[in-house]
C-alpha cells in the first residue's frame, strides 16, 4: 500500500516544514529543495500534485500489501537526480547519507536517537522513479509554473502582468557514439554474440565452443577494416578488407538465423524466450547493416537519410545539422522550449523528425489552452521559425508584439516592421533564452542518460521540472534572506539603543 507521505511524524525526525536552508549557498540543490518544501507546505499545490501522482502511480492497484516508496520520496529523488545532473549510483548515496536531502525526504534521524532511519536501495529508486511519465510531468510543470508566476507577480506587484515569451530549440544529445557503417555492424555482431553466450548458460546450445576465438577474430577484422577505410590510401585494398569483414558478418548472421529457426530448450523458459527475441532483434540489425555497408562502401551508392541507422541501442536518434561551425553534426533530438519574463519554461516538446518552422501552430494551440484568458504582450523567435503561414498564425493570435525575423531579403514593409524600436528591443532580449538553455543543460539536458524514446521524454520532463523548481527556489530563498537581513538590522538597532 503506497501513501502520499508519512502521516505520523516519528520522534527524532525533523518535520519537512521545519527544515532550514543555507541562504547564501551558490549550489543548485538548496533552491530546488526549498521549492520542494514550498510544495509540501502549500495545501493547494500539495493536493493537486499528489492527486496527479496518485492517479498515475497507484491507479488500479490494491490498497493492501507491503508499503511501497511514498509518492513524496519518488518526487524528491527524481528531481534531485536531475538537479545535480547525476547518475543512479550517486543518487542512492545522496538519499542515504546527505543530511539536507534526508531532512526534505522526512527520514533523517537526529544523532541522539538510535537507528539510522529509512534507507533506500538502488533498484528501489530506479523502479519507482521510472513509474513517472511524460504526461504526468507536463501537468506537474504546469502547476509549478502557475504558482511560481503568482509568487513573482506578487513580489513585483504586477497581478495583471502580460506574458513575454521567447521560443527556441537546441539539440538534446542521446547517449550514443558517432556512427559509421562498420562500427554499427560491429555493435550488432558483438551484442548478438553476447546473447548467444547467455543462451549457452541457460540451455543445451551446441556449436559455440570457440566463442572467445570468434569474438576476438571478428573484432580484429573490424579494427583492421576501419583503419584501412579511414586511413588507407589504396581503394582496392579498402574494398578487400570491407569484403572480408562482410563475409565474416554473413557467416555469423547465418549462425544466428539457425539458432532462431531451431531454438534450444532449457528450464527457464521465460528467460530463454526473452534472449531469443533479443537475438532476433540484433540479427535484424546485422542483416540491414550488411546491406547498407555493401551498397555504400562497395557499390559507392549514396544512402537516403530515411534508410540510415544511427544507433542500434537508441534507434530513435536523429542526425541533426543546425548550421553551426562546431559541432557541425549532433546526434539526438531537437528540444523546443518556451520561456517567460520570469525565466520559467512554460512549454517544451521533444521533436521527432520535425524542424522549427513546423512547430509554431501547435505551440500557439498549447499556449492558448494552458494560459487561457491571460494576455501575451510579446512572443519572440529566431529566423529558423519563419514562414508566411507561421507569421499569419501569430497575427491571428492574441500576441500584441510578434518578433519573427524573416529569412533573406526584406521588402519595404518588412524593413519598416523590423526597424521598429519595440521589435528591436524584444529581438535583442530574445538572446536571454540562450542562458536558460545553458542552465537547463546543467540540469541534465545536455545528453540524455535514459534509454528509449519514452525514457528520453521522461528525462526531459524531470529536467524541466528541476529547472522550474530552481527558479522558484531562488525567489523563495531571496525572500527569506531579505527577512533575515531585516531581523539582523533590527537586532543591531536594539543593541545600539540598549548600549
Amino acid at each position: 500500500m503506497r501513501q502520499r507521505f508519512e502521516q505520523q511524524t516519528t520522534m527524532g525526525i525533523t518535520p519537512v516544514s521545519a527544515v532550514k536552508f543555507p541562504l547564501r549557498s551558490r549550489d543548485e540543490l538548496p533552491p530546488v529543495l526549498k521549492a520542494l518544501q514550498y510544495i509540501f507546505v502549500t495545501p493547494e499545490l500539495n493536493k493537486k500534485i499528489f492527486a496527479l501522482l496518485e492517479k498515475k502511480v497507484c491507479n488500479g492497484k490494491k490498497k493492501t500489501g507491503r508499503p511501497g516508496m511514498s509518492l513524496w520520496h519518488i518526487l524528491v529523488l527524481s528531481v534531485v537526480r536531475h538537479t545535480l545532473d547525476t547518475n543512479w549510483d550517486r543518487l542512492e548515496h545522496l538519499s542515504n547519507y546527505d543530511i539536507l536531502i534526508r531532512k526534505i525526504l522526512g527520514v533523517h534521524m537526529e544523532t541522539f536517537i538510535e537507528g539510522k532511519g529509512k534507507e533506500f536501495a538502488y533498484q528501489t529508486i530506479v523502479d519507482n522513479v521510472s513509474m513517472i511519465d511524460e504526461e504526468l510531468l507536463y501537468n506537474i510543470n504546469a502547476l509549478v509554473i502557475e504558482h511560481g508566476q503568482k509568487l513573482l507577480k506578487k513580489k513585483e506587484k504586477k497581478e495583471d502582468e502580460a506574458l513575454q515569451l521567447k521560443t527556441d530549440s537546441y539539440v538534446l544529445q542521446t547517449n550514443v557514439h558517432f556512427p559509421t557503417d562498420l562500427n554499427l555492424l560491429w555493435d550488432a555482431l558483438r551484442k548478438g554474440l553476447d546473447t548467444v553466450r547467455k543462451l549457452q548458460q541457460e540451455t543445451n546450445l551446441e556449436g559455440w565452443r570457440k566463442m572467445k576465438l570468434i569474438y576476438r577474430k571478428t573484432k580484429s577484422i573490424f579494427r583492421k577494416t576501419s583503419q584501412q577505410v579511414f586511413r588507407g590510401k589504396k581503394e582496392k585494398q579498402k574494398k578487400q578488407f570491407v569484403q572480408q569483414y562482410l563475409n565474416e558478418a554473413k557467416k555469423l548472421e547465418q549462425r544466428f538465423s539457425f539458432i532462431l529457426l531451431n531454438p534450444p530448450s532449457g528450464k527457464n523458459i521465460k528467460k530463454i524466450v526473452a534472449l531469443i527475441m533479443e537475438l532476433h532483434s540484433y540479427n535484424g540489425y546485422v542483416k540491414k547493416l550488411i546491406g547498407l555497408t555493401e551498397r555504400r562502401l562497395l557499390g559507392g551508392e549514396k544512402i537516403e537519410a530515411s534508410e540510415k541507422i544511427y544507433s542500434i541501442f537508441e534507434p530513435h536518434t536523429e542526425w541533426i545539422q543546425k548550421g553551426k561551425h562546431f559541432p557541425s553534426v549532433e546526434l539526438g533530438h531537437l528540444l523546443l522550449i518556451t520561456t517567460d519574463q520570469h525565466q520559467f519554461i512554460v512549454d517544451y516538446k521533444v521533436m521527432e523528425n520535425e524542424r522549427d518552422a513546423s512547430q509554431v501552430g501547435a505551440l500557439l494551440e498549447r499556449l492558448q489552452n494552458n494560459f487561457a484568458g491571460q494576455k501575451i504582450y510579446s512572443h519572440s523567435f529566431d529566423k529558423g521559425f519563419f514562414s508566411k503561414e507561421n507569421y499569419a498564425s501569430l497575427r491571428q493570435s492574441q500576441v500584441e508584439n510578434i518578433v519573427l525575423p524573416k529569412k533573406g531579403k526584406l521588402n519595404a514593409e518588412e524593413k519598416e516592421r523590423e526597424s521598429n524600436k519595440t521589435f528591436k528591443a524584444l529581438r535583442n532580449a530574445h538572446s536571454a533564452i540562450e542562458s536558460n538553455i545553458n542552465m537547463l543543460e546543467h540540469h541534465g539536458l545536455n545528453r540524455c542518460a535514459d534509454r528509449g524514446l519514452d525514457g528520453c521524454k521522461r528525462y526531459v520532463g524531470l529536467s524541466v521540472l528541476a529547472y522550474n523548481l530552481h527558479i522558484m527556489g531562488n525567489h523563495l530563498i531571496a525572500v527569506e534572506r531579505k527577512k533575515e537581513e531585516e531581523r539582523q538590522k533590527q537586532r543591531y538597532r536594539y543593541h545600539c539603543r540598549v548600549a
